[in-house]
């Protein structure tokens, strides 16, 4: 049976929330809640199970590692700086890539 894949943002107020969720909104995941501070962040983990996490990185640079602490084999995807335990960086125009586990975009091709 297949399912879709889950997606989870977290930021550290609602219109940053807001903005992420409509960076990382896509037909090919689902997009699931949403927390603005750690201790929500770590409720949403343990009750939706989500496959890929989206932190803004304001929202404090441990916010990854409480995510591991639940769900080590995650994917989290940092927006806006690194966070420790990320599996990809990425800026709002990129963050669908990231999810994906693509490579950024790359500059013209010259020999």
């Amino acid at each position: 049976m297949c399912r879709a894949l889950k997606v989870l943002c977290a930021a550290p107020d609602r219109d940053r929330l807001l903005e992420l969720k409509r960076a990382v909104a896509s037909v090919h995941w689902e997009l699931v809640r949403g927390a603005v501070n750690l201790d929500e962040l770590v409720n949403q983990v343990d009750q939706m199970r989500p496959d890929v996490i989206v932190i803004d990185a304001a929202l404090g640079v441990n916010a990854a590692t409480r995510v591991r602490e639940r769900m080590p084999n995650a994917r989290i995807v940092s927006v806006g700086g690194p966070l420790d335990g990320e599996n990809a960086a990425a800026e709002p125009g990129t963050v669908k890539e990231a999810i994906l586990g693509l490579p950024p975009p790359a500059g013209p091709v010259r020999s």
